[in-house]
């Protein structure tokens, strides 16, 4: 079938489907009653997100970042593990004059090295794991004043205040991204991952 639209015409921009290599730096469990993680040596990975994790489950409570829906709504779960980059983390570290951000604090549950922009990955995007783990990327992980203030009081700033309303604003598109499963398994530190990403294009206004 011939395409809809002519890619050179100006009124829409495609570009093809491309692969990169990564790896997993490092993975993050969360207690079942706290967001902040700590670092395992594996990850149990179901469709529910990863076993017991504070995260898990096939649907979640809608918050601040869901404004179409009255707070506490039930819907989907797409948030089953947010992932984010050390080069990122460091990025945010020199903005806020700290010496660093550990993903821990953010309640990261992988750490991606060799991805460049891994916060510009786009929705759709497939993480598939060495051991067998699929992974699709729903979106970017937006910065909130809770993550804000655990890395304020974690790194010892003196203002933690200041610090949950300057994270938001450093962070953004440097927060890393969210992801649901898609084939469950076993994820491992240091475990290779193949990132697939999709043809993207454009919406013409």
């Amino acid at each position: 079938m011939l395409d809809l639209f002519d890619a050179d015409s100006g009124e829409i921009v495609i570009r093809p489907a491309k692969k990169l290599l990564g790896r997993a730096a490092g993975v993050f469990l969360a207690p079942a009653d706290h967001f902040e993680t700590r670092p395992v040596d594996a990850l149990d990975i179901t469709f529910e997100g990863i076993a017991g994790d504070y995260h898990a489950g096939n649907t979640r409570r809608s918050g601040g970042r869901e404004p179409w829906y009255p707070r506490g709504t039930e819907m989907r779960n797409e948030r089953h593990l947010s992932i984010v980059a050390p080069d990122e983390l460091a990025g945010i570290a020199a903005r806020m004059g700290i010496e660093e951000v550990k993903p821990e604090w953010i309640g990261a549950n992988l750490l991606i090295d060799g991805v460049p922009q891994l916060s510009m990955l786009p929705a759709g995007t497939m993480l598939f794991f060495k051991n067998g783990v699929t992974l699709k990327v729903d979106g970017q992980n937006v910065p909130c004043r809770v993550a804000g203030r655990s890395v304020a009081v974690n790194a010892g700033m003196n203002d933690h205040e200041a610090g949950s309303l300057l994270f938001p604003k450093v962070a953004r598109r440097l927060r890393g991204l969210v992801a649901w499963v898609e084939k469950p398994g076993r994820i491992e530190a240091g475990e290779d991952v193949s990132v697939r990403i999709p043809e993207q294009w454009i919406y013409p206004t």
